[in-house]
């Protein structure tokens, strides 16, 4: 229940709390229906006009097509039932005004004046309130002040009606304390894994009829989803690099300029600690010769941090040459200095050496081959583009296609799972999953810069394949079904010993703690429902065994550790859940107010007039 008021409480939020910012910027240039006089509903004295409700439509339209949503045309938002959900906000948003009517609820003209003023949608390029801006804004959709200043008021004296019907619910204290204990309690488990080396005797091969018989008993596991026999003729930069010719001259240029990724000078992975001034700087590296102190801890006394400090890999060309010498010529010491930087005298720390390297052009020339190989494919491919379509536009056929071109033909039977050759492209898949029969084959690009058309032969509806013809797979599936139960079988047999007298330790089975597991944790290679299993034992020392597809489990329940009270986590936790709580009670109540204050003063509706309101959109 608590999810569906939400649902219905936000929408009136919506009208009740942002009404008149709907009002002032609706704009699809819509016009008045019947002058806004007709009504389309009426809720005790309150009236749900014609016109109210064709704005909120052309709200609901215009904000999906804003933000992307899918629903942009009056029948996807009929489908999907918000127009009757627009119906339901302007009900309760008119229960709210019939109750303020009976209460003789109002405010004054200074608040709407406040209200009206401090819209946004009728601020000037200054940012202040434009009497122009919002008389020109009224008129483009039918309102005047008059009208739109009362339904100012109305919004207004709704809000308050709201504040007064849900202000100041919470969710109960004690409540949130036990939901989060709940939350907070953790437990402690050991696990033993029974495996088919754990069985007293191996699996038995199945005999012909062994399998015949869990294939007929299984036959919806073998079957093949629906595919879709596709053609399609496609051609990628991978299958023209070879005859791409690359000229020597231009991969050694290329080589050259890139030298610095091929030949690296020998580096130090450096951090510079600099000193104001050269007494310092000796003081610091005293201070480390008697062990008084270490480098990290000077770092963090002149308020910096290793990040702050850190040099990365550095050439002695970074370096001055007076520290290049040292640093370069040292392979001993961690910790040099001081020497003379450009910020000042500085103490060096070398976290590692990285030897010089060079990648000759012989080595290097494959890759750069390579590389060029398909770039040139790639712009050999796209200037194909032109002359294919105009083949596929004069009725050219796949076959001709690629009997007449450099593209190569092939079929597929093509399901979601396809994953080889052009099936692993998503493009294809997306394509696979839109052709329809009898369409014309277009050009379509694969995201190497590849081209591809296909063509859809056959839906193939899903069937399971002949036992011959999955004669292997059921043997696999077979002796899957068998481990599951021989290892279940031997895993419940031990417990049964458990239980008799036996410990976990005796049982020679390796042994796995798991501490302070919380509920929503999770334990790799353990089955997904362990812990959960695990959280349903009541004491420790309670066990169960949890089957899964190659070993079943034993778990014994060793504690359970109470949430910490008054923690950091704690304490956010029940705010939060407090909050979440107090919100569902509040959309609860409010829905409740709602339904019973309609239920009181009765519903109508024009149906007919709601109908023709929508016919209106496109």
């Amino acid at each position: 229940m608590a999810k569906s008021a939400g649902k219905k409480l936000s929408d009136i939020v919506v009208w009740v709390l942002l009404g008149l910012l709907m009002f002032a910027l609706a704009g699809f240039g819509i016009g008045s229906f019947s002058g806004g006089g007709s009504e389309v509903g009426r809720v005790g004295t309150a009236t749900i006009t014609a016109d109210e409700y064709a704005r909120a439509v052309q709200n609901t339209l215009r904000d999906q097509a804003i933000n992307g949503g899918a629903y942009t045309s009056m029948a996807a938002l009929t489908a999907a039932g918000l127009d009757r959900a627009i119906i339901e906000s302007l009900v309760a948003r008119a229960a709210l005004e019939h109750e303020a009517t009976e209460m003789s609820l109002s405010v004054g003209d200074a608040l709407v004046v406040e209200e009206v003023r401090a819209t946004p949608g009728f601020s000037g390029i200054d940012g202040n309130f434009d009497q122009d801006a919002y008389e020109f804004s009224l008129a483009q959709n039918n309102i005047t002040p008059a009208e739109y200043e009362e339904s100012v008021r109305e919004d207004i004296v709704r809000s308050l009606m709201q504040g007064a019907i849900i202000g100041g619910v919470s969710a109960p204290q004690d409540y949130t304390e036990i939901l989060v204990a709940y939350q907070t309690e953790t437990r402690d488990f050991t696990l033993a894994r029974v495996t088919e080396s754990d069985l007293s005797t191996g699996l038995t091969a199945p005999t012909d009829a062994d399998l015949l018989a869990y294939y007929e008993e299984n036959n919806a596991r073998f079957e093949r989803p629906e595919a879709r026999a596709i053609t399609y003729a496609w051609i990628t930069p991978d299958m023209i690099m070879d005859s791409v010719e690359i000229e020597e001259q231009v991969l050694l240029d290329l080589y050259n300029d890139r030298i610095s990724e091929y030949v690296q000078p020998e580096r130090r992975l450096l951090e510079r600690l600099v000193f104001p001034s050269q007494e310092e700087a000796d003081a610091a590296r005293a201070a480390l010769d008697a062990g008084e102190t270490d480098f990290d801890t000077l770092v963090e006394d002149r308020g910096l941090t290793l990040d702050d400090v850190d040099l990365g890999e550095t050439a002695a060309t970074d370096l001055s040459d007076a520290a290049a010498a040292v640093i370069f010529a040292d392979t001993e010491s961690e910790i040099l200095g001081p020497l003379d930087s450009e910020f000042g005298p500085a103490l060096f720390r070398i976290n590692a050496v990285l030897q010089s390297s060079e990648i000759p052009f012989e080595d290097a020339g494959p890759d750069l081959r390579n590389e060029l190989a398909e770039q040139r494919a790639q712009r050999v491919i796209a200037a194909m583009w032109d002359d294919l379509d105009d083949l596929l536009a004069e009725g050219a056929e796949l076959e001709e296609l690629a009997g007449e071109t450099e593209l190569e033909l092939g079929t597929i039977n093509w399901t979601q799972a396809s994953e080889n050759d052009i099936a692993a492209y998503a493009a294809f898949g997306e394509a696979a999953i839109a052709v329809r029969d009898g369409d014309f084959p277009e050009m379509l690009e694969l995201s190497d810069g590849g081209l591809f058309a296909l063509r859809l032969d056959e839906i193939i509806p899903p069937a399971v394949p002949p036992f011959e013809e999955i004669t292997d797979e059921v043997a696999d599936a077979w002796r899957a079904s068998q481990l599951r139960t021989r290892v279940g079988d031997r895993a419940d047999a031990i417990l049964a010993e458990l239980v008799s007298g036996q410990t976990l330790e005796e049982t020679g089975l390796t042994l796995q703690e798991e501490l302070q597991i919380r509920r929503r944790d999770f334990i790799p290679e353990a089955p997904e429902t362990l812990v959960a299993q695990g959280f349903q034992l009541a004491q420790p020392g309670d066990m169960v065994v949890i089957p899964a597809a190659r070993a079943a489990w034993i778990l014994r329940l060793d504690a359970i550790n109470a949430g910490t009270r008054g923690s950091a986590e704690a304490v956010a936790l029940q705010g939060f859940l407090g909050a979440q709580l107090g919100q569902d009670i509040t959309n609860d109540l409010f829905e409740a107010y709602g339904q019973a204050l309609q239920a009181d003063v009765g519903i109508t509706l024009d149906t007919n007039l709601i109908q023709a309101i929508n016919a209106q959109f496109p």
